[in-house]
C-alpha cells in the first residue's frame, strides 16, 4: 500500500499542493525520487536516510520509491525533507496514517535528526489554508511565521523523533506538540514604537520638497527630486521613511510573503509591521531590481512592495536598468517569463529619485558656477526617457539653502510624526473611498476610476485646457495630474478637486526637459 503525504511548493508568492507518495519495492535497497526535483530534492534522501536512523528508527531494507505529484511542476528546495521521511515511516508502519490525513508536513531535516527553517513557509501556509488543510507540522523556527494565517493548527517540533512521538502507530507511545499561536495585532502595533534615524525636523528649509514628499507618502506617487549637491536630497529621502503610514492587515501580510519567499525573515518578527525603504546602488543589475534568475526569487521592486525604492543618483543607471521599471510602475506588478514558466510578482513601490541638474552638479546654482556645455547637460538628462518621466507624478527641484537658513537655528521644522498624522488621515480617507475597489490609494486610479472619483468644475477645466496647451500634456500627464490634485485635496480634507489643488498639482511638475 502506498502511503500519502502533503506537503506544498511556492511558485512566484502562490502556493501548490504537493502530495509524496511513498511505496516500498522488493528490489536492492535504494532511494529513488521522482516527480522532478531539483538537486536539493534529489539530495533529501541522503538526508532522510541519516535522520531516521540517528532519530533511533530503522530505515527500509527495500528500495524505496517517492514520487512528488503532481510530476509536472519543478520541486525546489529543502522542505520536503520531512514530507519524504513521514512517509517512509509511515509506509514502514511507525507513523500512524489516518493521523496524517489533512495535515501538511514542512521542514528540511538535519542529519542527527533536527529540524530546521525553511523558506516560504506564509504564503505555503495560506494556499493551503485556501485547500481545506486543518493543520500543519513546522519547524520550531517558522512557527510564528506559520501560525499568522488563522483558522489553521501550527504545530510545532524540533526534532523528526517529535513529530513521529504525535502521530505514532503505537497511541501508548504517543506524544502531543506544541501548538503555537500569535496574536497578530502585536506585531502590527509595534510600528507606533519605531525609532526613525532620521527626522524631518531636522531638516532646514526646504519646504517646497517636504510638501511634495508629504503628498508622495500620502497618495502613492512617485518623485523625482533634482538639485546641486548638499541641497539635501538625500537626507529628505533618508527621511521619508519616518512619514509613511502604517501597513493595513492584507498589505502586511502579503508583504510578509515575499520576503519569506525570499528567506529575509526573523524568527523572531515573523510579520513585516513596517514599510519598506529599499536603497540601491547604481551598480546593481536589471535581474537585481527586476527578479528573475536561474531559480527566479524577487527582486528590489518586489522587495519594496507597498514601501519606497529610493534610486540616489538616478541617472547614474544604466539606461537598459532604468527602462525595465517603465512596466512595473505602470500595471504594479512584474511578470518574469522562462521557456518553463511565467512567474508574476506584485510590485506596486513609490519610486523616489534623486538626481544632480547636469554632470558637474551646480546647473542653476547661485553659489557655484556650472562648467558644463549644452550638449553635455542634455546628454546627461536624455538618461531619464520621456515615457520613464512621464510616469514620474512629482518633479521637484531642490535649491541650495540660503545663507540665512542655515544659520536660523529659531525656525523649528515640523516633526515626522505630525506630517505623518496628516498622511495616515489621508490613507484612511482613501481606504475607505475604495473599500469596494481592487485599489488602496489615488496613484492606482485607473482611467475608469479617475472619471468617477475626479470629477472637475468648469474653473479646474479651464485650468487643464491651459496646462495641457502650454505644457504639451500627454494623456498619461493629464491622468497623474488629476490624482496628484486628488491626494492633495484628500490632504486638506476636501470632497472636491478645486483649482488651487489642481494649481498645486501643477506646480510639482516641473517637466524636465529631455530632448531624447
Amino acid at each position: 500500500m502506498v502511503s500519502q503525504v502533503i506537503t506544498s511548493t511556492v511558485i512566484g508568492i502562490d502556493a501548490y499542493k504537493i502530495l509524496v507518495e511513498v511505496d516500498l519495492v522488493q528490489s536492492i535497497p535504494a532511494v529513488v525520487i521522482v516527480g522532478l526535483p531539483d538537486v536539493a530534492v534529489s539530495e533529501a534522501k541522503e538526508r532522510v536516510r541519516s535522520a531516521i536512523k540517528n532519530s533511533g528508527f530503522s530505515f527500509p531494507n527495500q528500495k524505496v520509491v517517492v514520487n512528488l505529484a503532481p510530476a509536472d511542476i519543478k520541486k525546489e528546495g529543502t522542505n520536503y525533507d520531512l514530507p519524504i521521511a513521514i512517509g517512509i515511516l509511515a509506509r514502514d508502519g511507525v507513523v500512524d496514517e489516518n493521523l496524517i490525513k489533512n495535515t501538511a508536513f514542512l521542514g528540511e531535516l538535519s542529519l542527527d535528526g533536527s529540524l530546521r527553517a525553511v523558506s516560504g513557509i506564509l504564503p505555503i501556509v495560506s494556499g493551503l489554508k485556501d485547500l481545506k488543510i486543518e493543520q500543519v507540522v513546522v519547524p520550531r523556527e517558522n512557527a510564528k511565521e506559520a501560525a499568522l494565517i488563522p483558522d489553521v493548527k501550527v504545530l510545532c517540533a524540533d526534532t523528526l523523533g517529535d513529530v513521529v512521538k504525535h502521530f505514532s502507530a503505537k497511541p501508548e507511545e504517543r506524544k502531543e506538540l506544541e501548538t503555537c499561536e500569535v496574536d497578530i495585532e502585536d506585531y502590527l502595533n509595534e510600528y507606533t514604537t519605531t525609532h526613525y534615524e532620521f527626522d524631518f525636523k531636522d531638516i532646514k528649509g526646504q519646504i517646497k520638497a517636504k510638501k511634495a514628499l508629504e503628498i508622495a507618502a500620502a497618495g502613492g506617487h512617485n518623485i523625482l527630486m533634482m538639485g546641486p549637491p548638499g541641497s539635501g536630497k538625500t537626507l529628505l529621502s533618508k527621511s521619508f521613511a519616518s512619514i509613511l503610514p502604517p501597513l493595513e492587515l492584507e498589505e502586511a501580510i502579503e508583504l510578509t510573503k515575499i520576503y519569506s519567499v525570499s528567506g529575509l525573515l526573523h524568527s523572531d518578527s515573523p510579520l513585516i509591521n513596517k514599510r519598506p525603504f529599499r536603497t540601491v546602488h547604481h551598480t546593481a543589475s536589471a535581474v537585481g531590481i527586476i527578479g528573475g534568475g536561474s531559480r527566479p526569487k524577487p527582486g528590489e521592486i518586489t522587495l519594496a512592495h507597498r514601501g519606497v525604492l529610493f534610486l540616489d543618483e538616478i541617472v547614474e543607471f544604466p539606461r537598459q536598468v532604468l527602462e525595465v521599471l517603465r512596466q512595473p510602475l505602470e500595471d504594479g506588478e512584474v511578470v518574469i517569463s522562462r521557456a518553463q514558466t511565467s512567474i508574476k510578482y506584485p510590485a506596486d513601490f513609490i519610486l523616489l529619485g534623486a538626481m544632480n541638474p547636469c554632470p558637474c552638479g551646480y546647473l542653476g546654482d547661485t553659489q557655484k558656477q556650472c562648467t558644463c556645455t549644452d550638449f553635455q547637460v542634455q546628454r546627461y538628462r536624455s538618461r531619464l526617457s520621456g515615457p520613464l518621466l512621464d510616469r514620474i507624478d512629482i518633479q521637484i527641484e531642490v535649491p541650495r539653502l540660503t545663507t540665512e537658513e542655515l544659520l536660523n537655528t529659531k525656525i523649528k521644522s515640523e516633526t515626522s510624526e505630525d506630517i505623518r498624522k496628516r498622511v495616515v488621515k489621508a490613507r484612511k480617507i482613501q481606504y475607505e473611498r475604495y473599500k469596494n475597489y481592487p485599489i488602496l490609494t489615488n496613484s492606482q486610479l485607473n482611467a475608469e476610476l479617475i472619471k468617477i472619483f475626479c470629477k472637475l468644475d468648469e474653473k479646474c477645466e479651464t485650468l487643464l485646457k491651459t496646462a495641457i496647451a502650454k505644457f504639451n500634456l500627454s494623456g498619461r500627464s493629464y491622468d497623474r495630474i488629476l490624482k496628484l490634485a486628488r491626494t492633495i485635496a484628500d490632504i486638506e480634507g476636501s470632497e472636491n478637486i478645486e483649482s488651487a489643488h489642481i494649481a498645486q498639482a501643477l506646480q510639482y511638475r516641473n517637466f524636465v526637459e529631455n530632448n531624447v
